[in-house]
């Protein structure tokens, strides 16, 4: 029999129930310094509402800040900094909603103080000890896996094992298919068997599982079908690496089901549903600020635009979205109504040095005075807040393409539209109009989705704020 390890919250329940144990003995010390020993404070109703939600809140922070994602691998130093940034939004949170109810000026700010100061030492020692006794424990309990692997293969796995190793497991021995190496260490390990002989070392053995990493070639061949039977034939629970080797480090992989099937999925980007939310989250409020401020600039940039170019006031096009899904892009008009007419004439003025955009210093079909002004401090860009809260676009992501620049992309730069495009992004904040080198544009874009996280976001935005106050170029 085989235990499948838990996954999501349930593999770190243990340092959930310890961090709440942590929170409601820091509440009650802190309590019993400010209004004497032994005093219950779940009988006043502002501390028992307090210690409630508390508890809520400390799960909301584990659910969306992901405190414990990688916490059996974090140092000392590492440790603390989480647990003062978990024991942080705990308090502030809790202020918070002490104020929202009203009850902020009852509840001690002594009582507050003390326990932000006895959770953060006692939930930071508990975990510390916690990780020391699992470590302890897991060195005897590690589970006993042969790995099986060509010559080739057989390093880089083991190295990616000794780096990854959360699942407490420990490699007895490697068997090398392809050629006979008993006898021999591979990185400390000894090679235990050859092809004709792992049954029979497997048979008279401790071996809780076998691990098998192979080329995809060899997927097929008759000693592995011949182990995968005896194996199930003996009880031992075997895993094979899936899909093709070459590929297992350069992208990330998970098994799910799609119509009843299970199957293999590569992605250039895994992230979680509660990543997802939050850049959602992130962008509604974003859209709908921005929204409302484009009505306000509306009643300005108008009248002018309009004197200026008679015609509308909007300006929409095609332009390519996530995957090469094609939508509706809006901005104010800072161009007059023939700049998609003339843009052919001026090919040969771009910027651009390998043409796969268009930039040009002086456009003459910038509508003078008001287009070169809303151009300049980027509030032509406005109206794209409407595109995010629709879906069409996020705030931070890549610069959406024309169909025109779409067409004549290469493989590789169809990978900047793995993801929304965005109102900025990571290569409008590192030179902006300085970048005129498009491989350059989808090296930034492709670091971006590769590193993408919640808080990187944050920081383009406020930069791209330094960015446009500064007038360092348009968005």
């Amino acid at each position: 029999m085989y235990k499948k390890k838990s996954s999501g919250w349930l593999k770190h329940a243990d340092f959930i129930i310890l961090d709440l144990i942590c929170i409601q003995l820091s509440f009650l010390i802190a309590y019993w310094a400010r209004h004497g020993f032994l005093q219950n404070p779940y009988e006043v109703s502002v501390y028992r509402n307090a210690a409630i939600m508390m508890t809520f809140l400390h799960v909301l922070v584990v659910f969306f800040g992901e405190s414990y994602k990688g916490i059996l691998r974090r140092g000392l130093y590492q440790e603390f900094i989480a647990v003062l940034e978990h024991t942080l939004e705990i308090i502030l949170l809790l202020s918070f909603c002490l104020y929202i109810i009203g009850e902020g000026e009852i509840f001690s700010r002594t009582t507050m103080v003390t326990m932000g100061i006895l959770l953060l030492f006692s939930a930071y020692f508990v975990r510390v000890g916690w990780k020391h006794y699992l470590n302890l424990k897991s060195d005897k309990g590690k589970r006993a896996i042969l790995l099986v692997a060509t010559e080739a293969w057989i390093k880089r796995i083991l190295r990616h094992i000794a780096n990854n190793n959360y699942e407490s497991i420990r490699i007895i021995g490697v068997v090398v298919l392809d050629t006979d190496m008993r006898g021999q260490q591979i990185l400390n390990v000894p090679v235990v068997a050859s092809a004709d002989d792992m049954l029979e070392f497997i048979r008279a053995n401790w071996v809780d599982g076998v691990l098998v990493g192979i080329s995809k070639e060899m997927q097929n061949s008759q000693e592995l079908e011949a182990l995968f039977e005896s194996c199930d034939k003996m009880g031992v629970t075997t895993h094979r690496l899936l899909g093709n080797l070459e590929s297992l480090y350069s992208r990330q992989q998970f098994v799910e089901r799609i119509a009843g099937m299970e199957v293999l999925t590569s992605t250039a980007r895994l992230v979680s549903t509660k990543q997802l939310f939050m850049k959602r989250t992130l962008d509604i409020i974003g859209g709908i600020v921005g929204s409302l401020m484009t009505l306000i600039l509306f009643i300005f940039i108008a009248p002018f635009i309009y004197v200026k170019s008679p015609g509308p006031i909007f300006f929409s096009q095609t332009r390519v979205g996530k995957n090469g899904k094609p939508f509706k892009i809006y901005k104010f008009r800072s161009m007059y109504l023939d700049a998609e007419e003339r843009k052919q004439e001026l090919m040969k003025e771009n910027n651009n040095e390998d043409g796969m955009m268009f930039k040009m210093k002086d456009d003459p079909r910038i509508i003078k005075g008001i287009g070169h002004f809303i151009r300049k401090f980027s509030l032509d860009e406005f109206p794209q807040f409407f595109n995010v809260l629709k879906g069409d676009m996020s705030l931070v992501g890549t610069r959406p393409p024309t169909v025109d620049e779409w067409e004549r992309y290469d493989l590789h730069h169809r990978k900047r539209l793995a993801i929304k495009p965005g109102l900025t992004g990571l290569w409008q904040v590192s030179g902006r109009s300085n970048i005129t080198d498009f491989e350059e544009v989808v090296a930034l874009d492709t670091r971006y989705i590769n590193e993408w996280n919640i808080g990187m976001d944050i920081k383009i935005l406020l930069r791209t704020v330094k960015v446009v106050l500064k007038n360092e170029g348009a968005i």
